[in-house]
């Protein structure tokens, strides 16, 4: 979009953030003729305070308008900004496959390669790392791509649509981290089709997982329950042993599903998949990260945690995690961790003891960072945090805010 001039970069982010003409005239102080003219470039933008002015309605940063490399602040170097978020967009908006049909695709990277690349992606996920996973994302994305196209009529092509379809799971997951709710839905709803091209039908029911959890994210409350029951019926183990996977993917869909319940407050349903997924990885024998799920015990009892808190049971949540088994939690991954941290901190502000939500959040940035200084939820979390203290907050309260941009 560098190329661009002045006039369409405004027309598309104002288009992204979704306001009219008349809209976005009137927050500028300005005629919607005006705005008109400028979109067309008939009218130059040749005051850089009226530029300052229409980046900060626009809410991007004003390099972005004037089409040159935005300056990252170290602050923000672990998590994904707007400038990697357009370039993910960039590579989901590519259709290499249509091309492929016309015309050979000029390069594919190896699949011994790709898939390397994919799982130390997944590591970087798990690990919270997202301003590093976001940088890499927009070319794995190319890569996976175009290796799916390059295969699609050899003996290969399963493998090369099972790696696209994970690499759009991770896209998908890391978006929705971000606030990046529709983009989630997209990279998830791409994972389904490439997933079933893959013949993986439980690769396919984690596509349904991520979708649930953009759905979720949306606000699509039903829809998400919908999908992730349905499909976990679907992969609902039989009278012969199941497979570690199948009971791991078939657990996590439950999961989910809670989550769906509870923010409807359903919860006898919340109740019942709880109960599912806790046989399931009864039967599991442990925690495990087949299919990268982290599941097991520990998660569902991190789960326990979290349906609580949407249920609106902060004194559940916190005597949850209270009686939680320590060894099994502190085994869990990074980014299960910070993000169950971040729960308990919703739970303590529920019970009215914002000083142990405080040291939840704490708890949390120690560990990862990227999970409570990246996330939307956890900004709203210490805002609440900060406007029910009374006096000074901690020191160490204050320098988080100061980092994360909230005031305090």
């Amino acid at each position: 979009m560098d190329e661009l001039p002045i006039g369409r970069r405004v027309a598309y982010w104002r288009g992204r953030r979704k306001m009219s003409q008349q809209v976005f005239a009137d927050r500028l102080g300005k005629s919607k003729s005006w705005v008109d003219k400028v979109e067309r470039g008939v009218r130059r933008l040749d005051k850089f305070s009226v530029v300052y002015d229409i980046a900060d309605v626009l809410q991007v940063d004003v390099q972005l308008l004037l089409g040159k490399e935005v300056e990252r602040k170290p602050e923000t170097q672990n998590c994904i900004d707007q400038v990697e978020v357009e370039e993910i967009r960039a590579a989901l908006e590519r259709y290499d496959q249509m091309s492929a049909f016309f015309q050979a695709v000029p390069h594919s990277p190896p699949l011994p390669e790709m898939r390397k690349a994919v799982s130390h992606a997944w590591l970087t996920y798990q690990h919270a790392k997202y301003g590093v996973l976001a940088r890499a994302l927009p070319k794995l994305l190319r890569d996976a791509q175009a290796a799916d196209s390059a295969h699609a009529n050899s003996d290969d092509a399963s493998q090369a649509a099972h790696l696209l379809g994970q690499v759009y799971q991770i896209a998908s997951s890391a978006l929705r981290k971000v606030g990046e709710h529709e983009l989630s839905w997209l990279a998830a709803d791409r994972s389904i089709a490439v997933s079933q091209r893959a013949g993986d039908q439980l690769l396919a029911g984690l596509a349904s997982y991520r979708v649930g959890s953009a759905l979720l994210a949306l606000g699509r409350v039903r829809p998400s329950l919908e999908v992730n029951v349905n499909i976990a019926n679907r992969l609902a183990p039989g009278p012969e042993r199941p497979r570690a996977e199948q009971l791991s993917v078939y657990g996590m869909l439950l999961l989910n599903g809670a989550m769906a319940a509870a923010r409807i407050g359903d919860s006898a349903t919340v109740r019942d998949l709880l109960c599912g997924a806790d046989q399931a990885s009864l039967e599991l024998g442990g925690d495990f990260n087949h299919y990268w799920t982290s599941f097991g015990p520990t998660n569902v009892q991190l789960h326990r945690c979290a349906t609580a808190v949407e249920l609106g049971d902060g004194k559940l949540a916190v005597e949850t995690h209270l009686s939680m088994d320590q060894n099994g939690f502190h085994a869990m991954l990074p980014e299960r961790r910070a993000h169950h941290f971040l729960d308990i901190a919703r739970g303590y502000t529920q019970i009215g003891d914002v000083e142990k939500a405080g040291e939840m959040l704490l708890e949390g940035d120690r560990l990862a960072p990227s999970e409570i200084r990246c996330r939307p939820l956890a900004h709203e979390v210490l805002s609440d945090v900060l406007r029910r203290t009374r006096g000074a907050p901690p020191a160490p309260i204050a320098e988080l805010a100061e980092q994360m941009g909230v005031g305090v």
